[in-house]
């Protein structure tokens, strides 16, 4: 926690952010990734840290890492041995952050620094559980997003809206900030790979967690390969959507939150 000094407001207390980067195999961006994250959040004066999961990278990604760590002190990261997957990376990342709230932000450049700055500004202002982002609504914005993902994303969330009776528009935006405290309560985690997006969520809704929506914008990665692999992922979704059904239907609220 960071005291913020000076005049009326030397009690205020700013919650530290922790941002969560899974990266496997992103020689090619993980540095602009991390150094325009680390601009926006010093010169937003937001305290920080950012933790990046290796997940197991064969490539040049854990010697850029190095390099970054000694250059930038808010910077640490771990290596996420096996077993492997973004659900696995991400995991790892909840179970050793350090903040106050913590997002998970996508090592490909899609996501916008700036928009984590007003993710971070409403929960601090509202003190909401969790912020989502929406791509789809409002001022929100995908660019380059391929045809055929983007037909299965509506399509996902468009069921997901219906069988849960929620509004959200973007449940499988990875893309969200939660606080401490309501990931604590969002656990256990199931999730093995890119399920987790939506395990998150669902969780937060039907445990009765507040949260708030904004919009924001996501860009196609420039450099190397999507880890979203869709023919591999229909099932898995499938699986996590049937758990938080029978979580919402049969749990008699075992894990509501306590007011």
């Amino acid at each position: 926690m960071l005291t913020i000094g000076g005049g009326e407001d030397n009690n205020f207390v700013a919650p530290k952010l922790s941002v969560i980067i899974p990266a496997h195999n992103e020689e090619g961006c993980i540095e602009e990734t991390v150094v325009q994250l680390f601009k926006a959040l010093r010169k937003a004066d937001i305290a920080h840290e950012i933790l990046v999961i290796n997940d197991n990278s064969r490539d040049n990604t854990l010697k850029i890492l190095d390099e970054i760590q000694n250059q930038i002190s808010t910077v640490r990261y771990i290596t996420n041995a096996e077993p492997n997957g973004f659900g696995y990376a991400v995991r790892k990342g909840l179970a050793n952050f350090t903040g106050d709230c913590v997002a998970v932000f996508m090592a490909d450049r899609s996501d916008d620094p700036n928009d984590l700055v007003a993710f971070y500004r409403l929960m601090e202002k509202e003190g909401c559980d969790a912020v989502f982002g929406t791509r789809w609504s409002g001022s929100g914005k995908a660019y380059d997003y391929p045809k055929h993902k983007l037909w299965l994303n509506r399509l996902a969330n468009r069921m997901i809206r219906m069988v849960f009776g929620i509004k959200y528009d973007d449940t499988t935006n990875a893309f969200k900030l939660y606080k401490r405290s309501t990931i604590e309560g969002l656990q256990p985690f199931l999730s093995p790979h890119f399920n987790l997006t939506i395990e998150l969520p669902l969780k937060v809704i039907i445990r009765g967690y507040s949260y708030k929506v904004l919009p924001n914008s996501w860009t196609n990665r420039k450099t190397g390969e999507s880890k979203l692999k869709i023919n591999e992922m229909g099932t898995r979704y499938f699986f996590i959507l049937l758990y938080c059904l029978i979580e919402k239907y049969f749990s008699k609220g075992d894990f509501k939150k306590k007011w």
